[in-house]
C-alpha cells in the first residue's frame, strides 16, 4: 500500500533526476557542438576523393570556387599528410551541413556547424558532409530526416512538416560506399519547399559491423549488386545488351519490351521491402520492376512497380514493395522505348527496418523564390490547359515530383496549368517543354528567372484535331485512386484534378472509374450523369471497374454509362458477384456500355495449341492459335462472355449482347487483338476501344490509349457510349489515325488477281466523300457504307471487288515510313505505307469477297479500326474453323483457371453459362468446316 511518505519520496526523486538533466543539457550540447578534426591521413588517397568530390561538384552544375580549386591543386605539391588533412579541412569544412563519425560498436556520432544553412524555397542547394571515418569503414552512409519524407503517402496532420528534401550522390563519379578512408567528405544536394526560417532534424545512418550489436540493428540489406567485375548475376532477357565498364552496368534496349532479371540467392522473407539502384537514363520515359516469388513464380501485373526516368540525370531510385510471399526473383525493364542506361549498383533491403540513426538539428533560412505566370492560347471556343514539364541545367524537375500533391501528380514529371496560374521557382535558367496531347506539336522554350516575377506564354499547335471531324476523343479507364496515387494525406483525387489532367491532355472524355482502393470514399463522385466539373467539350463521368473485388479474378470489367454503380445487397463493394457475367448482366440492365480491362493479361502465357495450325500464324503474332493460361485479370472470361446475350434496359425487346467491346492500347497488343479477332471470325461483332489504365498499367498520362468515337454534332456522353459500342470509332495511340474508314462495292468489272490498291494525298480537310446520313447498306455500286453506321453490314448479292477508304494521318519524330494494312478475317490482305510527317493522305483499297468476312484497317501497334461486315448474300461470317476451335479450346482452359474463383452460390450457373458457350462454339466449329475452305489472304 502506498503511503504519503513514499509519495513525498518519489516526488524528491523525480525533481532531483530533472534538476540533473538541466545541468547536464548544456554540458552534453557543449561537448556535442565541439566540430571534428582528423590529425592525418594519407595524402594521396585523400586527394583523389577530392578530385572525385570537384567532379561531382561541377556535374550537378556547382563546381567550387577558382579559390578552393587553386588551393586543392597546390596540395598536389605537399609532400606531408598532416599538412594535407589539415588544409583540406579548412578549405571543404566551411562548405559542410554537418559531420559525421562512425564508430564501430555503436551509432554515429553527429555535428552541426551551428549556424543557420541558407537554402531558397522550390530550389536545390548542395552541402558537403564530413566523415570521420576511424573504423576505415567500407558501408554506405545513408542521410534522413523526418522533415524530407515524401508528401504522397504522408499523414494529413505531417503535410506542413516534409518541407525538406535531401539527395545523397551515391553514382559515378563518386561510389554508394564509403572509400575506407579516415577522412572523406559526401556530397548532398538539399530542397527546401517553403520559405521562411525552420529547423530540420538531420539524420545519418551506416551499417553496424560489430556482431555483438547486429541483432539490435536489425540489418535492412537483402541482397546488393556492385559491377566491378561482372554483371553480378543479371541477365539480358529480352531485347537488351549488357555491357560492365568502370564500375558500372551499362545496358542497351533495341526494342520497345527490353528488360534484365535475377534469381536472389537467397528467398527474402515476406514483407515490405524496397529495391534500390543508382542510374542514368538517356531520355525520358517509365521503367517497371517486376518481381516473383516460391508462391507465384511468374512475373505479373499484380507484382510491378514503375517508376519515372529522369533523362541525362544521375539519381537514385528507390521502389518500395510487399508481398506476403518469399520473393525469389526480381525483373527490372528499363523503359518501354529503344535507349541506354547506365546503373552503377543495385541493391535489396526490407523497408521497414533501419540501421541505428543518429541526427542534430539544424536550422535552414529559406529565401522566397520567383512567381512564374502561365498564359495557354488555344482554340477560342474551347478552355486551354497546358502540359509543362521544367526542368534546370543539371535536368531537375521543377516542382519536384516528392513535394507534389494533387492537383500535380507526383509520379508525373509534368503539371497542367491554365492561364493565370502559377509555379514558383528559384532563381535560373529553365527548360520548359510545352504540349497539348498527342494532338500538339511539342515545343521547348527557354525560361530566365531572376527576382522579379516572369510569365511563359504558350500557343498551342495542332497538327491535327479530329473533334473538328465529329471525332471525340477518349479514355474509357481512368482512375483517381489506387495504384500510383496515394491514401493519405487524401484517399485518391478529386473530380477537378481528373478534370485538369484530362483538358491537358486534350482528352475530350474521361471514363472515371472507381474501384477496390478507397472505394467507399471515391464512390461519392459517383452521381449517374457528367460530373459538374466538366467543362464543354472535357467530359468527365465516374463510374465503376470491377478490380479488387467481386468477379475481378476472372478478369476485370469497365463497366460505363451505370445508373446505379451498387448492385442490391449492400453499399460497397463486399457482395458483389464472382461470376462476370452476372455482374455484366446486372449492368446491362441499366443500359450500360461494358468491356474487359487491361486485355492481355492472363493471355500471354500458353499451355497449348490448336492442332494442325502450323504456318497459319499471321504478321506480327495475329492471328495465332496458340492456346492461352487465362491466368490473369485482362478479357479472360470474356471467352465465355462474348457467346451470351443477355436482358437488356427493356425487358420487351430483344437481349443485347453481354460484352460492347475489348478494351485495347494498354497491354501486349498481339494478345489483345488476338482474342478480338477469333471471337469476329466466329461472327461476334465485339468492336475495340482504347484505354490507359491510368495510373495503373501506365503512369505517365491519361490517354496514352484512346478511342476515337465519330458523333454527328455536339459532344455527348451517353451519344459517345453508343458509338463506342456501334463500332463508329478507332483506337489510337493518338499520333496515328484512321479517319472515315468506309466500303462500298468497287465499280466495273472484277478484275484479276488478290487485291489491288492505289493512294492519293489530300491538302484540304482529308474529307473522302462519305456524306453523313446518306449511307445504306444495300449493295448499289459505288455507294458508300462507313463503319459503325447501319450495324457495320455491307451487304453483296453475290461475291464481288470492295473498295475500302480511309484518310490517315500520323506524326513521330523520325517521319517513318508506317504500315497501312487491310486486314480480313485477321490477316492483311494489302498494305501501302504511310510517312509519319503529320499530313493526311487518302488511302484506297480493293479486295474481292467469296464469303462472308469481315474487313479492317490498321497501323500496328498504333492505330486500328473497327470492323465492317461484309456479308455475301445473307450468309454469317465463319471465317474459319481453327477459330471456333481457338475459341472453344480457350473456354475449357479459361474453366480450368476460373471455376475456383466463382463462389458456391454462383457456381451451378457459372457452369451452365459455361456450357452454353462451349455448344455456341461447337455449333460455330460445325458451320465454319462446311463454309468455303480457309485462307489465309497472305
Amino acid at each position: 500500500m502506498e503511503t504519503k511518505e513514499s509519495c513525498c519520496i518519489v516526488t524528491f526523486i523525480t525533481k532531483l533526476r530533472l534538476l540533473i538533466a538541466m545541468f547536464l543539457i548544456p554540458v552534453c550540447s557543449a561537448v556535442a557542438a565541439e566540430w571534428p578534426k582528423v590529425a592525418s591521413v594519407e595524402r594521396q588517397p585523400l586527394l583523389a576523393q577530392v578530385q572525385r568530390l570537384q567532379e561531382a561538384m561541377e556535374q550537378i552544375g556547382y563546381p567550387l570556387s577558382e579559390d578552393l580549386q587553386r588551393g586543392i591543386k597546390e596540395l598536389n605539391s605537399v609532400n606531408d599528410d598532416a599538412r594535407v588533412a589539415a588544409r583540406v579541412q579548412e578549405l571543404l569544412d566551411p562548405l559542410c551541413l554537418a559531420a559525421v563519425t562512425l564508430q564501430r560498436d555503436a551509432k554515429p556520432l553527429v555535428v552541426s556547424r551551428g549556424r543557420d544553412v541558407q537554402l531558397v524555397e522550390q530550389g536545390w542547394r548542395p552541402s558537403l558532409i564530413k566523415v570521420i571515418n576511424e573504423p576505415e569503414l567500407r558501408v554506405r552512409l545513408r542521410i534522413g530526416s523526418p522533415n524530407a519524407h515524401p508528401l504522397p503517402h504522408a499523414p494529413a496532420n505531417e503535410v506542413a512538416s516534409r518541407w525538406l528534401g535531401l539527395s545523397m550522390l551515391e553514382g559515378q563519379p563518386l561510389t554508394a560506399a564509403l572509400s575506407g578512408l579516415p577522412l572523406e567528405y559526401r556530397l548532398v544536394e538539399v530542397f527546401s519547399r517553403d520559405a521562411g526560417t525552420r529547423s530540420a532534424q538531420i539524420e545519418f545512418a551506416a551499417p553496424i559491423p560489430n556482431a555483438s550489436v547486429a541483432k539490435s540493428d536489425a540489418s535492412s540489406l537483402i541482397e546488393d549488386w556492385r559491377f566491378d567485375k561482372d554483371a553480378a548475376g543479371w541477365q539480358a532477357m529480352n531485347q537488351v545488351e549488357l555491357k560492365v565498364e568502370k564500375g558500372s552496368l551499362f545496358l542497351n534496349a533495341t526494342g520497345v519490351d527490353p528488360f534484365i532479371s535475377l534469381t536472389l540467392k537467397q528467398p527474402a522473407k515476406p514483407g515490405n521491402l524496397v529495391l534500390r539502384f543508382w542510374a542514368k537514363g538517356d531520355e525520358a520515359g517509365f521503367g517497371q520492376m517486376f518481381w516473383w516469388t516460391e508462391e507465384r513464380p511468374q512475373p505479373d501485373a499484380a507484382r510491378l512497380v514503375t517508376f519515372n526516368i529522369e533523362p541525362g540525370r544521375e539519381m537514385l531510385y528507390e521502389l518500395p514493395f510487399g508481398d506476403d510471399g518469399r520473393v525469389t526473383g526480381l525483373r527490372i525493364d528499363p523503359k518501354e522505348k529503344p535507349g541506354k542506361m547506365r546503373i552503377d549498383w543495385i541493391e535489396l533491403a526490407y523497408a521497414d527496418k533501419a540501421s541505428e540513426w543518429a541526427g542534430v538539428p539544424i536550422s535552414f533560412r529559406t529565401l522566397p523564390s520567383t512567381e512564374v505566370t502561365l498564359r495557354v492560347i488555344d482554340e477560342a471556343d474551347r478552355p486551354a490547359m497546358g502540359c509543362f514539364e521544367i526542368t534546370d541545367a543539371q535536368r531537375r524537375v521543377y516542382p519536384p515530383q516528392s513535394k507534389r500533391l494533387a492537383p500535380d501528380f507526383f509520379f508525373q514529371r509534368q503539371i497542367y496549368r491554365t492561364t493565370g496560374e502559377t509555379v514558383r521557382l528559384p532563381a535560373g535558367t529553365y527548360s520548359v517543354k510545352c504540349s497539348r496531347g498527342p494532338e500538339s506539336i511539342p515545343e521547348t522554350q527557354t525560361l530566365i528567372v531572376d527576382d522579379k516575377p516572369v510569365g511563359l506564354e504558350y500557343c498551342v499547335r495542332h497538327w491535327i484535331d479530329p473533334s473538328r471531324r465529329g471525332y471525340w476523343s477518349g479514355d474509357h479507364h481512368i482512375h483517381a485512386a489506387g495504384c500510383a496515387h496515394y491514401e493519405n494525406p487524401t484517399q485518391g483525387v478529386h473530380p477537378p484534378d481528373m478534370l485538369r489532367h484530362c483538358m491537358g491532355e486534350d482528352l475530350k472524355v474521361g471514363c472515371c472509374l472507381t474501384w477496390g482502393p478507397c472505394f467507399d470514399f471515391q464512390k461519392r463522385f459517383f452521381t449517374g450523369k457528367l460530373d459538374d466539373r466538366s467543362q464543354y467539350p472535357y467530359l468527365l463521368r465516374y463510374d465503376v471497374e470491377v478490380s479488387g473485388f467481386g468477379s475481378h479474378a476472372s478478369g476485370h470489367l469497365n463497366l460505363l454509362r451505370l445508373r446505379d454503380q451498387i448492385p442490391p445487397g449492400g453499399d460497397s463493394k463486399e457482395h458483389w458477384p464472382t461470376l462476370g457475367l452476372n455482374t455484366l448482366r446486372w449492368a446491362k440492365r441499366q443500359g450500360a456500355v461494358c468491356g474487359p480491362a487491361h486485355s492481355s493479361l492472363g493471355l500471354t502465357r500458353f499451355v497449348d495449341r490448336v492442332p494442325n495450325t502450323d504456318g497459319l500464324d499471321g504478321p506480327n503474332g495475329l492471328p495465332n492459335f496458340n492456346i492461352p493460361a487465362f491466368d490473369g485479370i485482362g478479357a479472360n472470361e470474356f471467352i465465355m462472355n462474348v457467346a451470351h446475350t443477355v436482358p437488356g434496359p427493356d425487358p420487351d425487346e430483344k437481349p443485347v449482347p453481354a460484352v460492347d467491346f475489348i478494351s485495347t492500347m494498354n497491354s501486349d497488343r498481339t494478345a489483345e487483338f488476338n482474342i478480338w479477332y477469333h471471337t469476329l471470325n466466329c461472327g461476334f461483332r465485339v468492336r475495340a476501344s482504347g484505354e490507359t489504365d491510368f495510373p495503373c498499367m501506365s503512369g505517365e498520362r491519361v490517354g496514352l490509349g484512346r478511342v476515337y468515337a465519330r458523333l454527328d454534332g455536339k459532344l455527348d456522353f451517353d451519344r459517345w457510349c453508343d458509338a463506342l459500342a456501334a463500332g463508329r470509332s478507332y483506337i489510337s495511340d493518338g499520333r496515328t489515325h484512321l479517319m472515315e474508314f468506309s466500303a462500298a462495292i468497287a465499280l466495273g468489272e472484277r478484275p484479276e488477281g488478290n487485291s489491288r490498291s492505289r493512294t492519293r494525298e489530300s491538302s484540304d480537310s482529308g474529307s473522302s466523300g462519305n456524306a453523313l446520313g446518306s449511307l445504306t447498306t444495300s449493295a448499289t455500286v459505288g455507294s458508300p457504307l462507313e463503319a459503325g453506321t447501319h450495324d457495320s453490314e455491307l451487304k453483296l448479292a453475290e461475291p464481288s471487288r470492295v473498295k475500302f477508304t480511309v484518310s490517315a494521318a500520323a506524326l513521330d519524330d523520325d517521319h517513318r515510313k508506317l504500315p497501312v494494312e487491310l486486314i480480313v478475317n485477321g490477316y492483311p490482305v494489302a498494305r501501302q505505307e504511310l510517312t509519319a510527317d503529320g499530313r493526311e493522305q487518302s488511302l484506297v483499297f480493293e479486295h474481292p469477297f467469296e464469303k462472308s468476312s469481315w474487313a479492317a484497317i490498321r497501323v500496328f501497334p498504333k492505330a486500328h479500326t473497327n470492323p465492317i461486315f461484309v456479308l455475301v448474300n445473307n450468309q454469317p461470317i465463319r471465317a474459319n474453323r481453327h477459330s471456333a476451335e481457338w475459341c472453344l479450346r480457350c473456354v475449357d482452359q479459361c474453366w480450368k483457371a476460373k471455376s475456383p474463383t466463382y463462389s458456391a452460390a454462383e457456381l451451378k450457373q457459372a457452369k451452365a453459362d459455361y456450357e452454353h458457350a462451349r455448344q455456341t462454339y461447337r455449333k460455330l466449329f460445325d458451320e465454319a468446316s462446311h463454309s468455303l475452305p480457309f485462307q489465309t489472304g497472305r
